[in-house]
């Protein structure tokens, strides 16, 4: 090959020299590309064309319409379709609610945390027992075996104090209204509720049981004063009702018990509650008791008021039976047939002041049960004054 002479020359031996290579390459290689697709070609099945653009319209005309009635344009509108369907999300999401609840907020059950971390009512500061009066009350109690006693006392002064089965649970009678009144006189220092303010009575209110209010004409008006003071003096169930549901009903009590410290106690149903649903332990009662005197949970004014209306309780058959009459006792009492009650705060004409709580069970009405808490309430009384604690 003869040497080029110029550029130009070394330019058009290039370009002659790649275009003889790609053709060279080009013909290598296409034929068999144009083969490839070829082969990948497929002809188009008009039935299974067919059938998609069916579903296809299908799609359109029923499942879009539908989701978007039913949850698109509801989500975006807020618009219940079939308002007689009822939905309760929180009762879906957890159905235990119903049934498994301590909490109560805006018309829904929950669950809360059981304990505060700093309870707002005192515990009752125990020192020692008194083993010499434990000791008297087990033989008392051997003397009646039909009964399943619950007993605590507590001497303000020295801390000391007297424990048969104290923790154990017991159904509570009408001993629930003393949470009650606290609940109440709580709500009234919170600003929620006054003592004039008034409440008309409703069937709906209206209960069996003990108190006159359930004989008295349809919305007969009352104040909450003339509510608290029949509730305590004479039990009254229906007035009981009426205040349980101006502050809050059962779960706010509920929710209030734990915020104070009760573990134990809570309210399930309405008054009367024959089946003995509400309990309580003779000790938690005994803290509730002792706080009416916590200035830092009750006002000298609250505090007046419910001592003024726990001294007058018409039933004076069980502890206060076994008191001699210069003693002053304030305190509610507790019947519902298997269980016979009676918890309060005693007053010696000595300066001596101590809590009191009896909780018994009995075989239905048995009068052994009155018998029996006359006859350790006395032996309490004549220990608590007579030995120097």
């Amino acid at each position: 090959m003869a040497k080029p002479q110029y550029k130009s020359d070394y330019i058009h031996g290039y370009t002659n020299y790649t275009t003889q290579t790609r053709s060279k390459y080009s013909s290598n290689i296409r034929p068999a590309y144009v083969k490839r697709r070829k082969t990948l070609k497929r002809k188009t099945n008009p039935l299974a064309l067919l059938l998609n653009i069916l579903l296809a319209a299908l799609f359109v005309v029923y499942v879009i319409p539908v989701y978007y009635n039913n949850v698109t344009r509801p989500f975006f509108t807020r618009a219940n379709k079939y308002p007689a369907v009822k939905t309760d999300i929180v009762n879906i999401a957890f159905p235990t609610s119903n049934y498994l609840h301590n909490s109560h907020f805006m018309g829904m059950n929950y669950l809360q945390k059981t304990e505060t971390a700093k309870p707002q009512m005192q515990k009752l500061y125990e020192t020692y027992s008194m083993t010499a009066l434990e000791s008297k009350l087990k033989n008392l109690v051997a003397a009646y075996p039909s009964l399943k006693p619950s007993i605590y006392v507590w001497d303000y002064e020295s801390g000391k104090h007297a424990d048969i089965l104290s923790n154990e649970v017991f159904a509570t009678a009408s001993i629930i209204k003393i949470p009650v009144l606290i609940q109440l006189f709580r709500s009234i220092e919170a600003g929620a509720i006054k003592l004039d303010d008034k409440i008309a009575m409703t069937d709906y209110y209206r209960s069996e049981g003990s108190g006159s209010l359930q004989f008295k004409g349809a919305r007969a008006v009352y104040t909450v004063d003339e509510l608290a003071r029949v509730m305590i003096t004479e039990s009254d169930n229906s007035a009981t009702n009426m205040l349980l549901a101006a502050t809050g009903g059962m779960n706010a009590l509920n929710q209030s018990l734990r915020k104070w410290g009760m573990k134990e106690t809570r309210i399930n149903d309405w008054l009367p509650d024959l089946a003995g649903t509400n309990v309580t332990t003779a000790k938690e009662m005994a803290t509730l008791l002792y706080n009416i005197d916590n200035p830092s949970f009750l006002s000298l004014n609250s505090r007046e008021k419910m001592i003024d209306y726990m001294s007058h309780v018409h039933n004076n058959r069980l502890i206060h039976a076994g008191l001699p009459k210069d003693a002053i006792f304030i305190h509610k009492t507790g019947d519902i047939g298997k269980m016979l009650g009676d918890a309060g705060i005693v007053y010696t004409p000595n300066g001596k002041k101590y809590i009191v709580v009896m909780l018994v069970n009995r075989p239905y009405n048995s009068p052994q049960g009155k018998d029996f808490i006359v006859a350790a309430s006395s032996l309490i009384y004549n220990y608590m004054v007579n030995t120097n604690l």
